[in-house]
């Protein structure tokens, strides 16, 4: 029997808050395709920056105001695979690879492949104690998404061009969606503990952060990058071997 309207329970603006803020994410992330298509790459990339910095204040508003739900984690992830999984590898396909390149497509699936499969790896194991709150299990969705885009970032300034961009990028796509389904424990902004001088560093970063965002947005987003890969090429080193087993 169905309950009449007056009779449904009726939820509090709040709580409907973070899946609002994970719909407004999911928006850019699809706009950001839109822009790829008719060529407007800066603008769908910047798109998809944003997208991911939204991507981490829907977990941390529910968690606030005590309105988690599984309906809000399951949107999050069909949001996460949209902007982070499908996005990132058609603007890749559009700025590097062009229409036509049927290889290149390819790669752009195993990428988005990868980040369907890590998606479902971390919704299985989100209940276990302690996941997610020292290290992550393979390259996050977001993170991956920034270091797909790497290609372009260098294109944007300059760094990267004629023949060998298609063939790069293809193939740095194959290896981020490895690097995203793979074994390898990844740094959890929750485990991060600062106190003393490394609260002051902190603010001080963020005041260095911003001003590169402004002004040198592409060059920041490329050390970003390089700085998370050497961060992982200890751990690479550390499971050689069985780094997808």
């Amino acid at each position: 029997m169905s309950l009449e309207p007056q009779d449904r329970e009726k939820l509090p603006f709040l709580f409907l808050l973070p899946n609002l803020v994970t719909l407004a994410g999911m928006c850019l992330g699809l706009t950001s395709i839109r822009f790829a298509m008719v060529g407007k790459f800066e603008m769908a990339a910047t798109l998809l920056l944003i997208s991911a910095a939204i991507d981490g204040l829907d977990g941390l508003i529910a968690r606030r105001l005590k309105a988690t739900s599984e309906f809000g984690a399951e949107l999050d992830s069909l949001s996460d695979f949209l902007c982070f999984g499908v996005a990132p590898g058609v603007l890749v396909y559009r700025f590097a690879m062009g229409e036509g390149n049927a290889l290149g497509w390819v790669f752009v699936l195993i990428y988005a492949a990868s980040a369907c499969l890590r998606l479902a790896r971390f919704n299985v194991t989100r209940g276990e104690d302690g996941a997610g709150k020292t290290h992550f299990t393979g390259v996050p969705a977001p993170a991956g998404a920034i270091l797909a885009l790497l290609p372009v970032f260098m294109a944007f300034e300059g760094w990267l061009s004629g023949p060998l961009m298609p063939i790069v990028s293809a193939l740095w796509l194959g290896v981020v969606g490895m690097l995203m389904i793979s074994r390898l424990h990844t740094f959890s902004p929750k485990s991060l503990k600062l106190r003393g001088i490394g609260v002051v560093g902190m603010l001080l970063g963020t005041v260095m952060v911003m001003g590169l965002i402004v002004t040198k947005l592409w060059l920041f987003l490329i050390v970003v990058d390089l700085l998370y890969v050497g961060v992982l090429l200890p751990e690479i080193w550390r499971v050689r071997g069985r780094i997808l087993r």
